[in-house]
């Protein structure tokens, strides 16, 4: 792709870095925002400084927070006895849209993946066991997607729990195998989250 101006070519190559985004897309928003009044520009500008500079991550469960602890957290009418196991934020989002749970969450920040280089130490699974450790959480519901990695993460997590007393369980199949949480539709999340199986169940299926 050639470029008649360096400054066009350097934003172009800095938005084909988000995911999802190829060259030909950047491109066509780099050319866009080059169009929009310069408050606009600014605004987006200052909008993700902001969000990199001033953003929290729940005390609790590691969700993206304004405050120390999350509206899902510091809402009495949640169950704190029933806690929803996710990949990352976007997982968290597509099961509220649901209007189906009423539970907490907890956010793992990714999925045990040794071809990338992740590993149990690298996701939120030790404040996880702790939480279960202290006696509130009565039932985990592991919501991560159908896939290898994620199979694993919720396997290595299940024998982290071995001898503590907490009901484990996994969201029904309604979500196809291989497909990502956050792209289900919310009647089709929904009833999983309801119709729920147990976790040993799940493993025996697979």
């Amino acid at each position: 792709m050639e470029f008649s101006s360096k400054l066009l070519e350097n934003a172009v190559q800095e938005m084909s870095h988000l995911p999802g985004i190829g060259k030909r897309t950047a491109l066509r928003l780099v050319l866009h925002l080059l169009k929009q009044p310069q408050e606009r520009t600014e605004l987006l500008t200052e909008a993700l400084m902001k969000l990199k500079s001033e953003v929290n991550f729940c005390k609790s469960c590691h969700n993206i927070s304004d405050t120390e602890l999350c509206e899902i957290c510091a809402n009495p009418k949640r169950d704190e006895s029933l806690v929803c196991v996710v990949e990352d934020i976007r997982d968290v989002m597509a099961i509220e849209n649901t209007s189906q749970y009423k539970g907490l969450y907890h956010v793992l920040g990714g999925k045990i993946s040794p071809m990338e280089g992740v590993g149990p130490q690298d996701l939120n699974i030790a404040s996880l066991i702790q939480k279960v450790k202290e006696g509130t959480v009565k039932e985990l519901i592991f919501a991560l997607s159908s896939t290898m990695e994620g199979d694993t993460t919720n396997f290595y997590i299940y024998r982290q729990l071995e001898g503590l007393e907490v009901v484990t369980s996994a969201i029904a199949r309604g979500i196809s195998v291989g497909d990502e949480l956050e792209f289900a539709d919310e009647v089709t999340l929904g009833r999983s989250i309801v119709n729920r199986v147990p976790f040993e169940s799940s493993i025996k299926a697979n």
